[in-house]
């Protein structure tokens, strides 16, 4: 990660408590332009949490969060997508009895706040049509354009959701666990769509593959009942001793 780049995405002290439960410890986070960076940690760790306090999903408790620079901490969702904020879910969000082109024709004319496009002739927007079929060719999976999302396999329903936070044209993108409950044999289109995401975009990756992890980060955070534990490159983490503690003794190498 370029050091010398601007900051798209940052925290600082942020803190979510449900009850008598801290699930994010006072996080200090820094994404910068162009970032390829993992959250890792054990199960429980407050992975989720923490992104979905970015992405606002949840309000945090106290602390602050800023995007390009921008006080966000009390944005709602739907205002942080249209600023740039974009991210997939652990899992997907996707409307059954639509298809992927009319999927990303309706994101992309929520973009565009011109949702009322969508009651007008499909032929009438070609050039939402156009942005769609594009989309779903660079993803691999033009081929399913016209069919219904619910009939798509898993594998092919992850890649489209990932379709759909590009069509936001985000500044930011948090993908949380994109090959989660995707057959072995699908895993691999996902993979490559991952690292063959745009350099323009800073990426977050939730993860508990570190095939996945050692292939796409170049910088990473583990996470630790609710707090970062270490940050560093992936060679750093591998090797950290403390990591692999906090594992349990599971085997935390670049594969």
């Amino acid at each position: 990660m370029n050091a010398a780049a601007p900051i798209v995405l940052e925290s600082r002290q942020l803190l979510k408590q449900f009850g008598g439960i801290t699930a994010t410890d006072h996080v200090d986070f820094t994404l910068r332009e162009g970032a390829r960076h993992a959250l890792i940690g054990p199960n429980g760790a407050g992975k989720t949490t923490f992104v979905n306090l970015l992405s606002g999903v949840l309000t945090p408790t106290s602390g602050s969060i800023f995007l390009g620079g921008r006080d966000i901490t009390k944005w709602s969702a739907r205002r942080r997508a249209h600023a740039g904020l974009a991210r997939t879910f652990q899992i997907n969000q996707l409307f059954a009895d639509l298809t992927p082109v009319e999927t990303l024709m309706l994101t992309i004319a929520e973009r565009e706040n011109a949702a009322w496009s969508w009651f007008r002739p499909v032929g009438a927007r070609t050039d939402f049509v156009d942005e769609a079929v594009e989309l779903l060719t660079t993803l691999g999976i033009a081929d399913i354009a016209h069919l219904r999302v619910g009939e798509l396999a898993y594998g092919k329903q992850r890649l489209l959701e990932i379709a759909v936070a590009l069509a936001q044209k985000p500044k930011v993108l948090l993908l949380d666990e994109p090959a989660a409950g995707v057959p072995e044999h699908e895993r691999e289109q996902i993979l490559d769509v991952v690292a063959a995401l745009p350099s323009s975009v800073a990426l977050i990756l939730i993860e508990h593959d570190m095939h996945l992890v050692f292939r796409f980060a170049k910088s990473i955070s583990v996470l630790v009942n609710g707090a970062i534990f270490v940050e560093g490159a992936p060679d750093e983490i591998a090797n950290d001793p403390r990591v692999r503690q906090v594992y349990l003794g599971e085997e935390v190498v670049h594969v």
